[in-house]
């Protein structure tokens, strides 16, 4: 292993090492009970409410994969994705922010599968039942993929064994979000969203500079036909461009859908300290977002002009996901001081993808102790054993996810890709109606439900494949039949009851 190797590598350790020792400290002063736990005791300011969100949202898809898509297709793909989670980050923001967090604390919930069951009257908790089994359903797997990437960031750097580097990822997420709960994971997420920001700002001057200079960058992309427009698509195994579709954009503008059932989203509306404050994060977030998203789709188009320099390898299919990776290693070439600083950016990937895991994890870990231990099946505990079973319960999960994670050549995109969906089809019709249609009931809810989860998979495994209008992104089809069932169920069905409606009354009069 060379200096520079040695200085990188020394850059992670001492990264991972500072994570699980932040993490602890928080955890040591954190308000030790349930809602402490899993909401932080309600107490996050604008700014973290803004930046957890954010980072627990990008995860490494930020500097990867929308990298990668852009550098092998040009800007069209990665455009029309990047507008739809513009879109559903600011209307997620202006809609629902406020109102989930005044709701949830009326109806003294911490959780989403309790705020839902809470909603609606329920008496016996088959709606907290159902959607506490989605959480787990969707969260585990995806939490896998989190931990799959960063096997596969090691494992391609350094020639790390891939399980090894499976284990250490889940053992650094494990130690600070078991101790320290949803404060230590959202204050993680906070400085790892400023990492991610500072890994953008270097690549891209280091990028534009190895590429020749900004004007290189552009004649190379114009050169490409199709690489710069938003309705064509460059096929570089022809060197043409190819149409890009309505039904293509609609697929990538749905997207913005699933921010509304996004449960580690959702609950960092729950624990913002004020109300007031959520008309800033806004405004954060959003800037935060479409500059940060416009930076990686621009190192996408920089990284080809690296490579067309030969500075870099010429990069195809998956392999184009690596560009900054590339990048980053041809810093590290530049000596001891550009070394440690290539080592802050690939920091900076596994921050992205450890802000994702650690907010799945704890809200996994809630829909397991909190939702089916304590609410389904009505196991009283102390609080100390509430404490002691959340944290049993995030290191279960992390295990289970570390097996889910054993094949290196699992699709991490596939994953996110089906896990959006489900959380975006099942919580996203149901949240949207809850807050905002007095005459849903609990019937209708519990339908939509079903009927959400039961679509995406329809969609996805056998409408999906039979191409033409059935090809667009299942999330779309199988949020909007949730919104129908949800409607015409609740409208043939008994309405809600008297006490149900007063509390919405009650909510919506403050709204």
């Amino acid at each position: 292993m060379t200096i520079t190797q040695l200085c990188v590598t020394a850059v992670i350790i001492l990264y991972l090492c500072f994570v699980i020792i932040t993490g602890i400290m928080i955890g040591r002063q954190s308000k030790k009970s349930s809602e402490g736990f899993y909401l932080g005791g309600r107490s996050m300011g604008p700014l973290v409410t803004a930046m957890s969100a954010e980072a627990s949202d990008m995860s490494s898809w930020l500097l990867m994969g929308l990298p990668g898509l852009a550098y092998l297709t040009g800007v069209a793909d990665a455009a029309w994705t990047a507008i739809g989670l513009g879109l559903g980050t600011y209307l997620n923001f202006l809609f629902v922010a406020k109102r989930i967090r005044r709701y949830s604390i009326q109806l003294d919930a911490i959780t989403i599968p309790s705020f839902i069951s809470k909603r609606y009257g329920e008496k016996k908790p088959v709606i907290m039942c159902i959607s506490s089994l989605i959480i787990l359903i969707f969260f585990i797997p995806y939490v896998a993929s989190g931990l799959a990437a960063i096997g596969k960031l090691f494992n391609s750097l350094f020639g790390w064994n891939y399980m090894l580097a499976v284990v250490i990822g889940a053992i650094v997420i494990i130690s600070y979000t078991s101790v320290g709960g949803f404060s230590a994971v959202a204050t993680m997420d906070l400085i790892q969203s400023i990492i991610m920001s500072v890994a953008l700002i270097v690549i891209t001057s280091f990028g534009i500079h190895q590429a020749g200079g900004f004007q290189a960058v552009l004649d190379n992309a114009k050169a490409l036909p199709g690489y710069l427009n938003l309705f064509q698509v460059h096929d570089a195994a022809a060197n043409s461009a190819r149409p890009y579709g309505i039904i293509n954009i609609i697929s990538m503008l749905a997207w913005g859908l699933g921010y509304f059932g996004m449960p580690h989203i959702l609950v960092r509306f729950m624990a913002c300290r004020d109300e007031k404050d959520l008309k800033l994060s806004r405004r954060i977030a959003v800037v935060w977002m479409v500059i940060s998203m416009t930076v990686s789709l621009g190192i996408g188009l920089i990284g080809y002009s690296v490579s067309k320099a030969g500075r870099i390898p010429m990069l195809e299919g998956s392999h184009s996901e690596t560009v900054i990776v590339q990048i980053t290693n041809l810093l590290s070439t530049y000596g001891i001081l550009p070394a440690i600083v290539a080592g802050m950016i690939l920091a900076g990937i596994l921050a992205a993808t450890m802000s994702t895991a650690d907010s799945q994890l704890l809200a996994a870990s809630s829909a397991f102790s909190e939702n089916l231990l304590h609410d389904v099946f009505g196991i009283q505990l102390t609080k100390k054993q509430t404490m002691k079973i959340a944290r049993l319960t995030v290191i279960g999960i992390a295990v289970i996810a570390v097996f889910l994670a054993a094949d290196p050549e699992s699709s991490v995109f596939a994953i996110v890709s089906f896990a959006w969906a489900g959380f975006g089809a099942t919580f996203g019709p149901v949240l949207l109606f809850a807050l905002f249609w007095k005459k849903s009931n609990r019937q209708g809810i519990l339908a939509g439900l079903i009927t959400g989860g039961v679509m995406v998979f329809v969609w996805k495994f056998l409408l999906r494949p039979m191409g033409g209008v059935f090809g667009i992104y299942e999330l779309l089809p199988a949020f909007l039949c949730a919104s129908l069932v949800i409607i015409v169920v609740s409208i043939l069905t008994k309405g809600p009851d008297h006490e149900v409606l007063a509390q919405y009354e009650t909510y919506s009069k403050k709204a």
